[in-house]
């Protein structure tokens, strides 16, 4: 298969059927294969009759329900799994990223070789305040990852099929796909600038939690990503040098102790210097370090493959 479109959605209804349409009216433009998957993040209105609907009407159409909302993450990571096509590409439910992007997006994949390309809303219909958020995001992101990508929040992306059977999206780290992918190996990773839309239908899921979510999360993945398969490099190495000082300085005193007995020097109690609560601190911590860091690569090497949603129906796969 050519192509998959993976767009997750959560209370959507009023847009699924004119996107569908427009999608398929793209693709099919093209003369390529295809399949569109909607994956439904636990909706409470009817987004799920309408994805039924759909199948029903094109068999190009596959549905996928979750039993709650679990997040765009999972959305995407659960798309990622069950899709085939050559090409992948995501966006979002809301007809705010344009169809018409697809052809230009997959022949950047197919015949100039990008493992990943990332759409750039360089003219955004959005509030003022999601704007201004938005710029800082991905100013910080670009400084600590160092993927130099304007958008890295951009619903509409590309992907060889390689790249997202090769990665984990979890919490909410969609966000972070262009750098996971990075730090993952895929380093031929563009971006095209892309119409961005008035939203027609229903109201932004935008909120500030979901800011303060981003930086958390990107904390969580720059860590991940270099630590996540050997924490003990970190919390051990970590734990070492602090251990190593806080015995240094104890040594120290000690020695220093032992000298002035040896001269008849009168010494004071080593208890009684600040250096030495220091030194015994510096061990303990040091020694907590450690033991976080051996914990840490025992849980790591038992962690179940199990994905952190459930799914609660599929429609138009295999029929």
């Amino acid at each position: 298969m050519d192509l998959s479109i993976i767009i997750p959605l959560f209370n959507e209804e009023e847009s699924l059927n004119e996107l569908a349409s427009w999608i398929a009216r793209v693709v099919d433009k093209e003369g390529l294969s295809y399949e569109i998957i909607f994956v439904d993040d636990g909706s409470t209105d009817r987004s799920w009759a309408a994805i039924e609907r759909l199948c029903s009407e094109n068999k190009c159409i596959r549905g996928v329900r979750f039993r709650r909302n679990y997040g765009k993450s999972a959305a995407l990571g659960h798309g990622f799994q069950v899709c085939s096509g050559n090409v992948v590409i995501t966006m979002d439910a809301d007809l705010q990223d344009s169809p018409d992007e697809i052809p230009a997006l997959y022949r950047m994949i197919i015949h100039e070789g990008y493992d990943l390309v990332s759409g750039w809303k360089k003219k955004r219909y959005d509030p003022f305040i999601k704007n201004s958020t938005s710029k800082l995001y991905n100013w910080t992101t670009r400084r600590m990852s160092g993927l130099k990508l304007h958008d890295m929040n951009c619903g509409l992306k590309a992907y060889r099929q390689e790249v997202v059977k090769s990665i984990e999206v979890r919490g909410e780290m969609h966000r972070y796909i262009p750098v996971i992918a990075y730090w993952a190996g895929f380093r031929k990773i563009g971006e095209k600038v892309v119409v961005h839309r008035r939203r027609k239908y229903g109201v932004t899921k935008f909120g500030m939690d979901r800011f303060m979510k981003g930086y958390l999360d990107l904390l969580s993945i720059t860590f991940v990503s270099r630590f996540g398969r050997r924490p003990m490099h970190l919390f051990g190495s970590a734990g070492t040098v602090i251990f190593m000082v806080g015995l240094v300085a104890a040594v120290y005193l000690g020695a220093q102790k032992i000298y002035d007995l040896n001269h008849g020097i009168r010494a004071r109690l080593i208890a009684d210097s600040p250096y030495f609560y220091i030194a015994l601190v510096a061990m303990i911590i040091g020694t907590q370090l450690f033991l976080t860091g051996f914990l840490a690569e025992m849980i790591s090497r038992a962690v179940s493959d199990k994905p952190p949603y459930q799914v609660a129906g599929e429609t138009g796969f295999g029929e």
